[in-house]
């Protein structure tokens, strides 16, 4: 006996970008009704767009971020809060393929004061307050 589809089958490359997709949508989804779910209101507090008071999300929750590079691919970044470690990949549009870009442990680049950040540097911003 021959048994009909009811849904025609799809090409595997398309099924693995819908399955990217979606991954990419549900961990936004995650993150976001984790931050709204925990905002509590506190008693005298103002609200409105001047005073904002969101919560972090907790240490041990892995973050993902994904956006469009200059390519049209996705760019999903993963980062671990818990271990400070950041990793960065590629999703090509058209065949779905998932390539690891790169990795990094971002401990030491989070306790320098400035990289890179121009001027006024920190501690010239600090000189001048504290001459006040």
């Amino acid at each position: 006996m021959e048994t009909k589809l009811l849904i025609p089958q799809l090409e595997r490359k398309t099924i693995m970008r819908f399955a990217v997709l979606g991954l990419a949508v549900v961990a936004g989804l995650v993150i976001v009704g984790s931050a709204v779910g925990q905002r509590r209101e506190v008693p005298g507090e103002r609200t409105g767009p001047r005073a904002t008071t969101d919560r972090a999300i907790p240490s041990s929750e892995l973050i993902a971020l994904n956006s469009e590079n200059s390519d049209g691919n996705q760019q999903v970044v993963l980062i671990d809060p818990k271990s400070h470690v950041m990793s960065v990949y590629h999703v090509a549009r058209s065949s779905g393929t998932i390539s690891l870009k790169s990795v990094r442990n971002v401990h030491w680049d989070l306790q320098m004061d400035e990289f890179n950040s121009g001027t006024p540097s920190p501690q010239e911003i600090r000189a001048m307050l504290d001459s006040r």
